[in-house]
């Protein structure tokens, strides 16, 4: 199936890239309370929970076809939910967000040959390829080198592979989540949550015991990470990969850095980097010319 590039995909990836993020910034304020294993457990719990019960009341179909390819579903719960969700979650205990924000940048990067191999209609090009890393560039800029100073902290270089290693799953994630067989964006979403709260739950229990009860602030921010960026931000991410394709999807991570240094500067005071406007001209312009054709069909229309 050839991606189809709309309006509405636009504006889904441009409200994706700013609740994702403002995700780091709610997950470092939640581990104050939570261990990393537990606050994974209850953001992918209260999603399950919200996003199973509307699919049942909409009569719980899950795949629309003959073909029934359990055992990549299973696999996309792991990829898309449990491990990148817990690897972030332990991985921000010990680096900067601004680190995790170029480790979720570099994502296009890692789609682009995965979805010029696998997928049809999302073949690689000179044009999109100069796009992406022009892209990256403005997102390095904008992070600039404070991204990568130490933190002091003794696990710091196992937090840094943590975050790379969970931007490689969402990678991955996404052209497994294209090549599947016809399904219920619904259904498939809720069930991405409910098995990635089943793979956490026993290693939760195994690795950190039973959790304390968290405070009402803390439970505030995990109702909120379970709801908004890890519910409706799933179902969105869904619908996006499975219509406009993989490697747009894939713009989302270019947002994400951008939204979180201003949302930083507005909510905790921090300071705007001396370069945002120049990052920010590079960010456009890869996104321009990645995205050229989608962008003229989008507005002759």
């Amino acid at each position: 199936m050839q991606p189809v590039i709309t309006r509405a995909s636009w504006a889904m990836v441009i409200t994706l890239g700013f609740v994702w993020g403002a995700t780091f910034m709610v997950i470092e304020l939640a581990l104050r309370g939570i261990t990393p294993f537990w606050l994974t457990f209850a953001r992918l719990g209260f999603a399950a929970l919200l996003l199973g019960t509307i699919w049942q009341l909409r009569g719980g179909k899950l795949w629309l076809g003959e073909e029934r390819p359990w055992h990549w579903l299973i696999l996309s719960g792991a990829l898309s939910a449990a491990i990148p969700f817990l690897l972030l979650s332990w991985g921000l205990q010990f680096v900067t967000s601004g680190f995790a924000g170029v480790s979720m940048a570099a994502i296009p990067l890692m789609v682009l040959p995965l979805a010029h191999v696998f997928l049809v209609g999302e073949q690689m090009s000179l044009r999109r390829s100069v796009g992406f890393v022009t892209g990256f560039a403005g997102v390095a800029m904008l992070i600039g080198a404070q991204a990568f100073e130490s933190s002091g902290l003794e696990g710091e270089i196992w937090g840094r592979v943590a975050c790379v290693s969970a931007a490689m799953c969402y990678g991955v994630n996404s052209i497994i989540t294209r090549r599947l067989p016809a399904i219920d964006p619904l259904g498939l979403s809720a069930n991405l949550m409910i098995i990635g709260a089943l793979i956490i739950l026993p290693a939760a229990l195994v690795i950190e015991g039973v959790p304390q009860m968290p405070t009402a602030e803390t439970m505030g921010y995990l109702a909120l990470l379970g709801l908004v960026p890890t519910a409706a931000a799933n179902l969105l991410r869904v619908l996006v990969i499975r219509s406009a394709g993989s490697t747009f999807m894939s713009l989302t991570n270019y947002i994400v850095p951008v939204c979180s240094v201003f949302l930083g500067a507005w909510v905790l005071g921090e300071p705007l980097p001396p370069g945002l406007l120049s990052a920010l001209a590079l960010i456009l312009g890869g996104v321009l010319i990645s995205q050229l054709g989608a962008l003229k069909r989008l507005f002759s229309r």
